[in-house]
């Protein structure tokens, strides 16, 4: 059914989507006028040539033949490309930054002094790592939506979709043996596509720059332009010596690409051409005023709030500690990433009046249903059930993102939970199990646990315990809850409680960890462990707010379904799928841009320009042997003549949104010329809209990557790996 061979299904989605995109007065011509996030599917739909990408769209896929996506690879949550025939990928710097952190140690600080591999046996592992590459894709949504019967609850509904998606899943992996399969929805509540990709799983760390160039700028730069930070890092695929995917072994051998990106040292200039390919995280373009009103009030402030407490909690924790400090380094850059985002998404729904817009929208959409009698029995209703779902959801908000927070924000709590619900899930059938707890996923699961530990910190466990509790105290619905009410009682002091039930539990010990990962839930709610009898006895909340979310969804995918149906009948345009965590591409030119009267940025910046702002205070230290090889001038051949200068960063206006850092940034032949690590403050809301005025996203150029790696650091052999000849 699933063959790689087998064309039909492969056109068929084709159909399924464009059915979607083109308006039947309008040509697949003008089918992305507007929005750029174009799903491999449709490509050839893309009008690539007037882009001015001088690739077809067959090379730049083709599952039946070498293309440009075999050379480009899903990596955790970010993208990366293969730049040598031996496995090597370049990506992010803040994507590596997990892998670096994990490495890093007082003795061997690589956050802080960089890190390079001079030779394969020196790279370092990277446990909690996966890289996926694209292969096929398949549409299987007569298959998911006939597994929805009349009669069913919003809760069965989704279920009965994420089973169904299982088993297609299950199937095409049986069918395709080495490959993983996805299926992913497309359009809320009626399209769906399998995905087929080669899955990898020893990834192993080769080099990255020292923090103070692969994060210049800190969170001060954060989403800002202009930018200076050298945000990339190298990593290393690996396979069993039979080339099939395996977890980590001394005697695996690099991976061998189908297709190696090249590099195009020479850059870019102001107004060429560049593209995309990545595997965006998802957008709400297509949700509806109510779902942007309850980010507006409701999550994204809370999320705001939560992450910026939690941020300087474990700073001070780690201030006269480097040990701490590390320990607390990914976390910690991790949600300050998000938190700065959505203040900027906060900003720019208040600024941009996108929901003033989307109101606007809904209410000519509602003539439209009204002014039908039949499409007024069908849809008369429809914009009034979503809100009343995000009403509800508003209403149960304030509990549920903080009990969420609980679970996530102490990291015993954590590991408690993901120990019961393990044992609850895994004594279920394989495909009635929740995602990380199947058999396909459980060792990547458990390995993620075993690599969790080693950065706890007790003390500053328990002060994200009491600070939990604190703001769940606060909460009408947490007196309420026969677990919680004991711990938050007025007269109870939290902090004496909080940090009794982290001196006494075991949860952050990994043999307590490895004892457990095979115990029934019976066997655990037995252990005398008060932590851990805590986690058991708020499962039921957190089994019932699962319950929910997914009878909400069920509700939400049906409801826009139909919104999907009545907006193509009423729009005289066309829209592409919100992005999703699959394969897209983006375009646009080297571009500058005005955020303000009278401002206007330039996109370009320079080594120079690193030099000029940096004060040997943080976040603005460069390390001395970038500063001596400036004033060397010692630039090999990435100076660009025409800046006189070595480029540093560039900026473009590509669609793009999380997922896409650490995506190629291709010019016109399809060569890299550059890195994607992050977009400009103003473009926070792409998610939510995108307009080519404002939306603007930053690479790191090729030529600094280049300079830094080479010269810098004198990582040579990267340099001749991927094809680049080292300055003399």
């Amino acid at each position: 059914m699933y063959n790689l061979k087998h064309r039909l299904t492969r056109r068929l989605v084709t159909i399924a989507i464009a059915t979607w995109l083109i308006n039947s007065n309008l040509s697949s011509h003008h089918a992305f006028a507007d929005e750029g996030m174009i799903p491999i599917s449709e490509l050839a739909n893309g009008n690539l040539s007037e882009r001015g990408i001088e690739l077809t769209a067959t090379q730049l896929f083709n599952p039946d033949q070498i293309s440009l996506v075999d050379g480009v690879c899903r990596v955790n949550g970010c993208t990366g490309s293969f730049v040598s025939e031996q496995g090597l990928i370049i990506t992010n710097h803040h994507c590596a930054y997990g892998a670096i952190q994990k490495a890093s140690s007082t003795e061997n600080d690589y956050l802080l002094n960089g890190f390079k591999a001079q030779t394969l046996v020196d790279e370092i592992p990277a446990p909690d790592y996966t890289v996926r590459v694209t292969e096929d894709y398949f549409d299987v949504s007569a298959d998911v939506l006939a597994s929805v019967t009349q009669g069913m609850t919003f809760l069965q509904r989704t279920k009965a979709i994420e089973k169904r998606g299982k088993e297609l899943e299950a199937t095409a992996e049986k069918e395709h043996p080495g490959l993983r399969a996805e299926v992913a929805e497309m359009f809320t509540g009626k399209t769906y596509v399998l995905f087929l990709y080669t899955y990898l799983k020893d990834i192993r760390l080769a080099f990255a720059p020292p923090q103070s160039v692969g994060n210049f700028g800190g969170e001060v730069d954060n989403w800002m332009w202009p930018r200076h930070t050298g945000d990339f890092s190298f990593m290393r695929a690996y396979t069993a010596p039979d080339g099939s995917s395996a977890t980590y072994a001394a005697n695996n051998v690099p991976y061998r690409p189908k297709r190696m990106i090249r590099i195009a040292p020479q850059g870019v200039q102001e107004n060429d051409t560049v593209f995309l390919l990545g595997y965006p995280g998802k957008t709400a373009r297509h949700k509806t005023a109510s779902f942007l009103s309850f980010e507006q009030n409701v999550r994204l402030p809370a999320i705001v709030e939560l992450y910026n407490w939690q941020i300087d909690l474990m700073t001070d924790a780690g201030k006269e500690d480097r040990a701490i400090e590390i320990k607390h380094a990914s976390r910690i850059r991790g949600l300050a990433n998000v938190e700065k985002r959505s203040r900027g998404q906060l900003k720019g729904l208040r600024k941009a009046g996108i929901i003033r817009t989307r109101t606007d929208q809904e209410s000519q959409l509602q003539s439209f249903i009204e002014s039908d009698s039949d499409r007024r029995a069908k849809y008369g209703s429809l914009l009034q059930e979503i809100d009343a779902t995000y009403r509800e959801i508003a209403a149960a908000a304030e509990f549920e993102i903080n009990l969420d927070q609980l679970r996530s924000a102490s990291r015993a709590f954590a590991f408690g939970f993901t120990l019961y619900d393990a044992a609850v899930e895994r004594q279920k059938e394989d495909l009635d199990r929740e995602p990380d707890y199947m058999d396909r996923n459980w060792v990547q699961t458990v390995q993620q646990l075993k690599t969790s530990l080693a950065d706890y910190h007790a003390a500053t466990d328990a002060k994200m315990l009491a600070g939990m509790l604190q703001r769940l105290r606060k909460i009408d619905a947490s007196k309420s809850n026969v677990a919680l009410a004991p711990l938050i009682e007025v007269p109870v002091k939290i902090d004496a409680v909080a940090n009794d039930l982290i001196e006494r539990t075991h949860l952050g010990k990994p043999s307590f960890i490895d004892a457990c990962l095979d115990k029934t839930p019976d066997t655990l709610a037995k252990i005398d462990d008060p932590l851990l009898q805590l986690v058991v006895k708020l499962y039921p909340s957190y089994t019932a707010m699962r319950e929910a979310n997914k009878a909400r969804e069920g509700r939400l995918s049906q409801l826009y379904g139909s919104l999907m149906e009545i907006k193509q009948q009423f729009l005289a345009t066309s829209f592409v799928p919100d992005a999703n965590g699959t394969l897209r591409l983006t375009s646009g030119t080297i571009r500058r841009y005005s955020p303000e009267d009278a401002i206007i940025k330039t996109p370009i910046t320079t080594l120079g320009g690193v030099i000029d702002k940096t004060t040997g205070t943080e976040p603005f230290i460069t390390p001395d042997a970038v500063i001596e090889k400036y004033r060397a001038g010692e630039f090999g051949p990435f100076r660009n003549e025409q800046i006189g200068d070595v480029p540093v960063a560039i900026l473009y206006d590509t669609d793009t949104t999380g997922g896409n850092s650490g995506s190629p940034v291709f010019n016109a032949r399809g060569e890299l010329v550059g890195v994607n690590f992050d977009r400009c403050f103003e473009a926070t809301i792409n998610d939510f809209a995108w307009n080519k005025d404002y939306s603007r996203s930053i690479g790191v150029d090729i030529r600094y990557v280049l300079w830094i790696t080479g010269i810098v650091y004198g990582a040579d052999h990267l340099l001749k790996e991927m094809g680049v000849t080292p300055a003399q």
